[in-house]
């Protein structure tokens, strides 16, 4: 069992409070991500759920049992560093046996889930070297591996892959999820990383300035973000975001104008918008499409390219259109030659997301 249950969680250093009202379930077996840029409080709240540190009110249970006074070491927890914490003078065998060996384990159950967990991580062929004869990734490994061997309750994991190139951190992030898939244990991720996120929760915690912004799976934050802060975070690239004014309310949605002649009706709850609000309308780059720039009688916005980015089988192009407004697009193909100094775009309605004064989500109807 894994569940873990924050109640009313607060965390503050003196007159500075980084952590406000957390309230969190975290259900057995899950893979819950924790995000937000730097100095969110995605740290401070994982070092809470170890043991490291203490709240200053609230309370933390696992599988219904208050360990908010329990010390780090008898909460059944295994935790996994940015840095690999291994012992340079030891080999790999070493490391992984160190913490059982520690509890007064017999050396045939060491041996056997040395064994285990060495055949899962494929790190069978380095236990005798030390980590000094060994690359980025299979430092990493063995110091998932050190905490596989414990049996944990669940894994904590702390912004693992930071210390990785770009090609190591996507395999070793696919190992992580088939990890997860094989062993069924609670994890619980902290990265700034959003692709990170999408890519391995069954949840995701969005945390900006030590509160949750939204909790919800990956595609549920993507397709409806709660707000403004949300949108521009979830998705890579981020959300184009545009401001706008409310022309009209009808019973069924809102007409708008924005930058660069964009007009658009909504199907959203206007129960909260009149004419002349101020709104900020969002379209993700992926649904924007490139029009010929000679087309008459299209619903289109012209830009002035800055940069053509050739993927070859995508296009980022980044402009902007008027108002000095910028738009990124991301085109599928080679539809944008790189030397191009204007392009005209096409903003799929249907995919557009609507922000209310006040930075929340209007839902739609």
């Amino acid at each position: 069992m894994g569940r873990i249950t924050l109640t009313n969680i607060d965390r503050a250093y003196g007159k500075l409070k980084v952590l406000h009202d957390i309230n969190l379930n975290i259900e057995d077996g899950e893979f819950m991500v924790l995000v937000g840029p730097s100095g969110c409080g995605k740290s401070t709240l994982l070092r809470l759920i170890a043991g490291l540190d203490q709240p200053s009110a609230g309370r933390i249970e696992i599988d219904g049992a208050d360990v908010t006074p329990v010390t780090a070491a008898e909460r059944g927890l295994a935790m996994v560093f940015q840095s690999y914490a291994l012992y340079p003078h030891m080999t790999v065998r070493k490391n992984l046996a160190f913490g059982l060996e520690n509890q007064n384990m017999p050396k045939a159950e060491i041996e056997k889930r040395i064994g285990e967990a060495a055949r899962m991580l494929e790190i069978t062929d380095y236990l005798d070297r030390r980590p000094g004869q060994l690359s980025g990734g299979q430092k990493q490994r063995v110091a998932i591996g050190r905490a596989v061997v414990r049996n944990p309750t669940a894994f904590l994991l702390d912004e693992p892959l930071s210390n990785l190139d770009a090609e190591l951190r996507i395999s070793t992030r696919a190992e992580l999820a088939a990890l997860h898939g094989r062993l069924k244990t609670t994890m619980i991720y902290v990265t700034h990383d959003q692709v990170e996120a999408m890519t391995l929760a069954d949840r995701i915690v969005v945390m900006r300035a030590g509160r949750i912004e939204q909790l919800g799976r990956p595609l549920d934050l993507y397709n409806e973000p709660a707000n403004l802060f949300v949108a521009g975070f979830i998705g890579a690239p981020r959300m184009n975001l545009l401001p706008a004014k409310v022309t009209s309310v009808q019973g069924t949605g809102v007409t708008l104008e924005g930058p660069g002649g964009l007009v658009a009706t909504m199907a959203v709850d206007t129960a909260s918008l009149t004419a002349g609000d101020s709104v900020t309308v969002g379209i993700r780059p992926h649904d924007i499409a490139c029009i010929d720039d000679t087309a008459t009688g299209e619903d289109h916005l012209d830009a002035d390219v800055t940069l053509v980015e050739a993927l070859g089988p995508e296009t980022v192009v980044h402009a902007r259109i008027a108002g000095d407004q910028p738009m990124l697009a991301v085109l599928a193909g080679q539809p944008v030659a790189e030397e191009a100094r204007t392009v005209r775009f096409r903003l799929n309605h249907e995919k557009l997301h609507l922000f209310d004064a006040n930075g929340l989500r209007v839902p739609a109807t």
